[in-house]
């Protein structure tokens, strides 16, 4: 855990506890009345690049993979597989953390809103009717965020068909763009101690010691959706790639204890590269297909944060319908591209607040969680490179064109 995040814990602790120390006394109420308003406007400075940060890298996220398809049938076999498995995934851990969370509800959860009206969520015609952006400034304004992802896959796929040069120049500019949103993230999480206090103290005051109670529910719910998105991977190799799981577990498992215990798929990349052969795929297709899904490809965080999302929904009380689901699970697909090479930290929220938002649920609550996330990030960790060394036995099996080639270059 590094400094940063273990100064956020810390501020969550201390919030926690002296919410909970001076909960029911006099005291409470002018102590929550400086709280509140910090809590909030940190909370705030933090939304605020939401919008700009996922439209630019969503934008630059399709440019870049759509390049890489180009270049090799390798890279584009991937790139199938991967919007197939993060839609199924995401599908999968909707439906499932649903399940569970009817099974295992939070435990009490009025305790844990803050003060305000719970938010009304519309039938399957409004959030059908709004999926196309009659007016995108407006959505962007109103941050929401269904339609704006729509419009910038729109906007990415269609500038794949623009002139190389004028390619270029849009990759420049928003590329540029996310680059000074992220320079702002920084700023505000140089100060995310004091504001996760803040806001962990509003919820020690209202929930007590019950608090850590359901931030342990929490942790358990999310792991849960990490471990399906795993679970699925060794049966989608079964089906689709031809290999038994007995097999696949003895390649991985190297690869998941270097996850398990670096918390970084990039860190994982030589392991994963190793056991290429023991899946029956070459290395040179190895070499294209691991270092796009490392960048690109996070099937388990995505599912995690549609699974964040709908356990922010049940604090709430709000019952998603089907569609509105189904809405919430694509827009977590398609914004995990949005975190490309972001600090995890950054990534925490630029992924899962537009689909807290594209669920119609208040955001108020992720800085609290965030401050747990080192649990729930290794399995998410693990999930994700199990996950990609499922896709390179999809995707590269039976590519030897490079080993061939050795073969001949050695006989010459």
């Amino acid at each position: 855990m590094n400094r940063s995040a273990l100064r956020i814990l810390a501020g969550l602790a201390l919030g926690l506890i002296g919410g909970a120390m001076v909960s029911g006394r006099a005291l409470a109420a002018p102590m929550l009345a400086v709280t509140g308003p910090v809590g909030r406007l940190w909370l705030d400075a933090l939304t605020m690049t939401v919008v700009p940060l996922v439209f630019s890298l969503l934008v630059t996220g399709i440019l870049g993979a759509a390049q890489d398809a180009r270049q090799d049938r390798v890279a584009l076999r991937a790139l199938l597989w991967f919007a197939a498995l993060l839609c199924g995934g995401c599908l999968a851990a909707a439906a499932s953390t649903t399940l569970l969370l009817h099974l295992w509800p939070v435990g009490d959860a009025a305790a844990l809103r803050p003060v305000g009206a719970v938010p009304a969520i519309g039938g399957a015609g409004d959030w059908l009717g709004n999926i196309i952006p009659a007016n995108p400034i407006k959505a962007a304004a109103e941050t929401a965020m269904v339609p704006l992802v729509v419009f910038a896959l729109f906007f990415g796929f269609a500038a794949t068909r623009v002139a190389p040069e004028l390619q270029r120049a849009l990759q420049t500019m928003f590329r540029a763009i996310a680059e000074t949103m992220l320079v702002i993230v920084q700023w505000v999480l140089l100060v995310a101690p004091i504001g996760v206090f803040a806001l962990a103290f509003g919820l020690g005051a209202r929930a007590g010691s019950g608090a850590v109670a359901v931030l342990a529910h929490y942790v358990v719910i999310v792991a849960c959706a990490c471990l399906l998105i795993g679970v699925l991977a060794y049966v989608v190799v079964l089906v689709f790639g031809g290999l038994s799981p007995l097999r696949f577990a003895k390649a991985a498992l190297p690869a998941q204890v270097v996850a398990l215990s670096t918390q970084s798929s990039l860190a994982t990349l030589p392991a994963m590269v190793e056991a290429a052969p023991a899946l029956g795929v070459a290395r040179n297709a190895a070499g294209i297909v691991l270092p796009l899904a490392v960048s690109i490809f996070r099937a388990a965080s995505a599912a995690a944060n549609i699974a964040v999302a709908l356990y922010l929904a049940a604090v709430y009380g709000m019952s998603p319908g089907i569609g509105l689901v189904v809405t919430g699970a694509l827009v977590a697909a398609a914004v995990s591209l949005a975190a490309v090479g972001l600090p995890a930290q950054v990534s925490f929220f630029a992924t899962i607040g537009p689909v807290c938002l594209a669920l119609g649920v208040p955001v108020e609550l992720l800085p609290l969680l965030l401050a747990v996330e080192t649990i729930p990030d290794l399995f998410r960790t693990v999930g994700n490179v199990t996950a990609d060394m499922a896709v390179m036995r999809l995707a590269g099996a039976g590519d030897d064109r490079g080993d061939q080639r050795d073969a001949v270059d050695v006989a010459v």
